[in-house]
């Protein structure tokens, strides 16, 4: 999902909640202006602040009513009068709601013109409001920001209409950037080299035509290279967690949704990074200066660690971390990355007595020697990964998620693997708390995938308090 479309969904709860609070404001001046007292007096005595407080609790009652009739869902592609006739539906439950507590409190509102007011501004306004946030959206589009690319596959004319109605990516918010006629192993291989050239969000499958097993191939396809997958018709029988449908020029395209962690909750996992990152760097900052003192006292070099890993769809991060080894017998592909510590590695890695995952895509190094004093206390309590809650405060990762892996390291994955890539790593996960390092690689997938498949915010708070018990744990530190 882009950034743009993220951002101007979160953007609809504030502004909703400042124009029902608007309305309600608007409401009391007209009834008390001048012009319209001129025209029927006031014969009431409604004090403003108690009538402004009342608004103010009122409007977050509305929020969540907007809420149930879908004025938030993420993803929509509902026509404007189709979203107006929603706004319409969720104020007049609003409205009944404001009648409920006039029967129970009777001196709250002694004005039908204000409370009939308040409701027929809250509609112009937030219809206004809502067709601004659509107008600002074209314009992005026209400047190719927050523009789904996608590749077409297909021969039919629902394949035409979706190429005609997508030529015009300002107002559909789609570019296609390529479209094929099949899904043959040809066409596969060439669109693999496509990929390998072009950054592509999204494959939509838009061919009834096309046989079940070409598409349960294109969705596998789709999962590998971490792109949202959509289909034109119910031609998927197997492999669906959680589906969208969206109509596009009359034609109801199925979204797979690869993952709960999407619109709000991916909005929700972000707060909740930043919030507990920061909260962990004020609280844990004696603990990081005391180890960056003892890195520096026990050997020489830099304190940090800094090494290249790949990320939310196999994109490279700086990732940090405490020194550990030798200064200059470090391995990896980033900035603390020597030759010399790079040939130590691949030798012991091809020694079956010291690494002992040989048959996997990741190492894992038995008593590696060059691994300092300091290095091998901070490795045993987990102390080394501190720093990378500066790369959950930056949006690199997550406090929870999937571990991070070197570059190198993730170019020898399987297509299987490559799940674990559709969201953030993180600094904790399913797979840590349930045996950390001592896990096989093909385990730790199958755990990561279960968390990707399952995650909730609740899913989150019980890793992260287990994850100190798996920190205790005892094991073998790498």
């Amino acid at each position: 999902m882009k950034r743009t479309q993220l951002f101007l969904s979160f953007l609809l709860l504030p502004l909703d909640y400042a124009l029902i609070v608007l309305a309600g404001w608007s409401a009391y001046h007209i009834r008390y202006s001048d012009h319209f007292q001129s025209w029927r007096p006031v014969i009431f005595d409604l004090p403003f602040v108690p009538y402004f407080q009342s608004v103010i609790f009122i409007a977050l009652l509305w929020l969540v009513l907007f809420a149930f009739a879908g004025l938030y869902n993420i993803h929509s592609a509902r026509k404007f009068i189709k979203e107006v006739f929603r706004v319409i539906l969720a104020c007049s439950t609003g409205f009944m709601l404001i009648v409920i507590l006039i029967f129970f409190s009777r001196d709250l509102f002694d004005s039908r013109f204000i409370i009939l007011g308040g409701w027929f501004l809250a509609i112009v306004y937030i219809s206004l409001g809502r067709g601004l946030v659509r107008f600002v959206q074209r314009a992005l589009f026209r400047y190719g920001l927050g523009v789904n690319r996608v590749i077409l596959v297909g021969n039919s004319k629902t394949t035409d209409n979706l190429l005609s109605e997508f030529s015009r990516p300002g107002q559909s918010g789609f570019a296609v950037a390529k479209r094929v006629r099949d899904f043959s192993l040809e066409t596969e291989k060439e669109l693999r080299a496509f990929l390998a050239q072009e950054q592509i969000d999204e494959i939509i499958q838009s061919d009834p035509n096309l046989s079940k097993t070409d598409v349960l191939r294109l969705y596998d396809f789709a999962d590998e290279y971490n792109l949202t997958f959509k289909y034109a018709a119910d031609l998927l029988g197997t492999k669906v967690l959680k589906t969208e449908v969206m109509e596009i020029a009359g034609i109801p395209l199925i979204e797979v949704k690869k993952t709960p962690l999407e619109g709000w909750g991916r909005i929700a996992k972000r707060i909740m990074d930043v919030f507990g990152s920061s909260v962990l760097i004020f609280l844990f900052s004696p603990l990081l200066l005391g180890i960056a003192l003892l890195i520096k006292i026990d050997s020489r070099g830099p304190v940090f660690y800094l090494d290249y890993r790949s990320g939310q769809a196999g994109r490279r991060f700086l990732f940090y971390k405490f020194r550990s080894m030798i200064a200059h017998l470090c391995d990896g592909e980033g900035p603390s990355a020597t030759a010399e510590g790079n040939k130590i590695l691949q030798e012991m890695i091809a020694d079956r007595k010291l690494n002992v995952r040989s048959d996997q895509p990741l190492h894992k190094i038995k008593d590696d020697p060059r691994v300092t004093r300091v290095g091998r206390f901070i490795r045993r309590w987990s102390l080394d990964e501190l720093p990378q809650l500066f790369n959950v405060l930056k949006g690199d990762i997550s406090l929870v998620g999937p571990r991070p892996h070197m570059t190198m390291q993730t170019a020898k994955y399987e297509a299987h693997h490559k799940k674990v890539l559709t969201i953030k790593p993180g600094i904790t996960g399913l797979a840590q708390i349930s045996g950390r390092s001592d896990l096989s690689f093909e385990d730790e997938v199958k755990l990561d995938i279960y968390y990707i498949e399952n995650w909730s915010l609740l899913l989150d708070l019980s890793i992260l308090l287990r994850t100190p018990l798996a920190v205790i744990r005892k094991r073998q530190a790498l």
